[in-house]
């Protein structure tokens, strides 16, 4: 008989519309001969269930569940591909767990920590785990920009300190420039993260479960036209994405232990994918994403796709790891 599967997608963030079209690639791929999947668009204005026709119909809050044509749907399991809030941080899949329903990611506070840039980094850190150096903000604090450039140096990283896809991050050159930065990465979060630059190839990491097994994806570098690894690069094709990275056979070695470690330390599961910058050869942790781009294009499907693993058999193992 097969699973009901419903895909969420959506959210409450900038990343809505990546969002979607990382769910719709989901509903594309999964096995149609093993699942009835369902796009369920969680966002701001109401949560629905929108067909094939565009048509939309209202999600029952209190236990998930649908009414079509008179018939309620219930679901075996959620595929998560929130972008953001309320799926990367972790609170719907805390609602999940409340209504007994399985989901694609990892637990929910796994979630909630690996979207805080800060918490993230002050574990690892214990784990003797290379980053750049930093400074946190909380929205209100006197800011004394000296102090800041002293600790950190320049140019220097302003971000977010719980977003995604680069929204909110600058590049600063110039002390001068670091309120406006500040203010900006302000407008997508009251908590903020100024870190050091470091230069050196970045490199990003897929780490899955597959086949019950942690598995280290191959290995992607990042070259962006522009300054960083911004909106444009991630998203407009400013940027080359090589896989496998031109890296040589040590540094490969290096990132694929520490990415495992740092998924390891976190207790993850499901999906992942790390940024490193690689400094004098030594990987330098730079964040984990938990709901990573799942489009043709996206990163971690390239990579699942060079260790010859398909979309839908990246998609079903998701699944089935959560339903067996």
């Amino acid at each position: 008989m097969k699973k009901n599967i419903a895909i969420i997608m959506g959210g409450y963030s900038s990343e809505v519309a990546i969002s979607i079209k990382s769910g719709n690639v989901v509903h594309k791929h999964l096995n149609k001969e093993k699942y009835n999947s369902y796009r369920i668009h969680i966002l701001k204005e109401g949560w629905f269930y929108v067909d094939e026709n565009e048509t939309k119909f209202p999600v029952n809050k209190h236990d998930f569940s649908v009414e079509i044509e008179n018939s309620k749907i219930t679901f075996d399991c959620v595929f998560n591909a929130i972008h953001g809030a309320p799926g990367e941080n972790g609170v719907i899949l805390a609602y999940f767990d409340l209504l007994g329903i399985k989901h694609t990611s990892a637990p929910f506070y796994q979630m909630a920590l690996t979207f805080n840039k800060r918490d993230t980094l002050s574990i690892l850190k214990k784990y003797n785990i290379p980053a750049a150096k930093s400074v946190y903000l909380n929205k209100g604090n006197t800011i004394d920009t000296s102090d800041i450039v002293e600790k950190v140096g320049l140019p220097c990283f302003v971000k977010p300190n719980n977003a995604g896809s680069s929204f909110g991050i600058s590049k600063v050159h110039e002390e001068e420039k670091l309120l406006e930065a500040i203010e900006v990465a302000y407008k997508e979060d009251s908590e903020i993260l100024i870190e050091s630059f470091l230069e050196g190839t970045e490199v990003s990491v897929g780490v899955i479960e597959y086949n019950n097994e942690i598995t280290v994806l191959p290995i992607t570098e990042i070259v962006s036209e522009n300054d960083f690894f911004d909106y444009e690069a991630k998203y407009e094709g400013k940027s080359q994405e090589i896989t496998p990275a031109r890296i040589s056979s040590e540094e490969e070695d290096k990132v694929r232990a520490i990415a495992k470690k740092v998924y390891t330390v976190l207790n993850m599961n499901g999906f992942s994918r790390s940024e490193y910058i690689l400094v004098n050869g030594e990987p330098h942790f730079l964040e984990m994403n938990t709901v990573p781009g799942l489009t043709e294009e996206s990163i971690l499907p390239q990579q699942a796709n060079e260790a010859g693993i398909s979309l839908a058999e990246l998609f079903d193992n998701a699944i089935q790891t959560q339903l067996n």
